[in-house]
């Protein structure tokens, strides 16, 4: 029979912050924690398999009952905080500098070489939120067409504009461009589509994409693809990898969305890796502080955990992890520096077994290949045989 490694990560759901998540303005941040404070939270199904055994987030356990899978708890060896580094982290790259940031607003050089590219005028340029900056630009960008260019904490460019001013098609064409232009010194990791509609305060539509830099080597997506492998991507994974490696890839709109596309491909045949990001814990409901609607998420795939388990067959292996955190507790709207989780399910995978706290997010990365018996040159040390019966 064939493996299958489904490999699901919620975007941002930490557990705690890390020795230096201080130097990052992120002392005591604990996403899990934070969303756990609403009675909206509930996941009994990730603590059936052992996800409250870990520090940082122990004393939202509940129950006594052993463990049904393997879990672990594991820092970011690479410099940030972002999605792109944590996620090129999962599948091997340890990154020794961050991405550029733009606190104060890109140069006046970037942005003459943008306005003069898409021939249309430049708004805002600072950092904002994503859903603030529509409700103070959207109309000035509706009226003159200017593009409302803002950024954030992340290694971000973000292009607002209107659909109805801009079709989404012009927006996206925008995005290459910018991708272009922002290299070297300007090489950030996204640049990100954000398209809204109707009519003030305006509301953001689904049609976000993100166009990422390349990875600057290969991962275990490119060894897999190579090996013959399929790697099959879920959401907005494509975007985050420019589709290096990747064989196959579905757009999702929503969480929902993304869980109902991995257990579709659960159905059908193929040998290989399905690698799925839930971004509404993060763009919907940590960059708005926004507890409740944090914590309804959690609950939300805890309750649908139990399909994706079904699903699995004799040599399937589940991981889900996460990439970075974002508090919705703290002041802040960004991402917090953190640990993250890692809970193994699968019909071979020990039960009651808790690594513990490991060095770098590329452990999984490498547990990958080695599940499937590829050889690559990536960082990290698997840590399958301690999970496998």
């Amino acid at each position: 029979m064939s493996k299958r490694v489904f490999l699901i990560v919620l975007d941002s759901v930490g557990i705690g912050e890390m020795p230096d998540s201080a130097e990052y303005g992120d002392a005591g941040s604990n996403t899990m924690r934070a969303a756990a404070t609403s009675e909206h939270f509930t996941m009994p199904h990730m603590e059936s398999y052992g996800l409250f055994d870990l520090e940082g987030i122990r004393e939202l356990k509940k129950t006594e009952a052993p463990a049904k899978g393997a879990v672990m708890r594991i820092a970011e060896a690479s410099k940030g905080k972002d999605t792109t580094i944590g996620h090129w982290e999962i599948a091997g790259i340890e990154s020794a500098e961050p991405l550029p940031t733009f606190p104060d607003g890109f140069p006046d050089e970037l942005i003459a070489a943008f306005e003069e590219a898409t021939g249309r005028k430049v708004i805002c340029n600072k950092p904002y939120s994503g859903t603030e900056v529509i409700k103070d630009y959207g109309q000035e960008s509706v009226e003159t067409g200017a593009l409302i260019v803002y950024t954030s904490a992340d290694s971000v460019f973000q292009i607002a504009a209107h659909e109805d001013v801009v079709p989404i098609e012009e927006l996206y064409r925008y995005c290459e461009i910018a991708r272009e232009l922002c290299t070297g010194k300007y090489g950030v990791g996204r640049i990100i589509a954000r398209p809204f509609e109707g009519e003030y305060p305006f509301k953001r539509t689904s049609r976000r994409h993100d166009y990422s830099l390349v990875p600057p080597k290969k991962t275990m997506l490119n060894y897999l693809s190579e090996a013959g492998m399929e790697v099959r991507a879920v959401g907005k994974i494509n975007d985050i990898f420019a589709g290096s490696g990747i064989t196959k890839t579905v757009r999702t709109a929503n969480n929902a969305e993304g869980i109902d596309r991995t257990l579709e491909w659960m159905k059908e045949e193929f040998e290989g890796l399905c690698f799925t990001n839930l971004v509404d814990f993060d763009m919907v409901y940590g960059h708005r502080n926004d507890v409740e609607g944090y914590a309804k998420a959690l609950s939300y795939f805890d309750s649908r955990l139990p399909e994706l388990v079904e699903g699995l067959r004799e040599d399937d292996l589940l991981l889900i992890t996460a990439d970075h955190g974002c508090d919705p507790i703290t002041p802040s709207t960004d991402h917090s520096r953190e640990h993250v989780a890692v809970v193994a399910i699968g019909p071979k995978v020990k039960e009651g077994v808790n690594l513990g706290t490991r060095n770098s997010f590329a452990d999984t990365g490498a547990t990958v290949l080695e599940y499937f018996g590829v050889n690559g040159e990536i960082a990290g040390t698997s840590y399958l045989k301690e999970i496998l019966k």
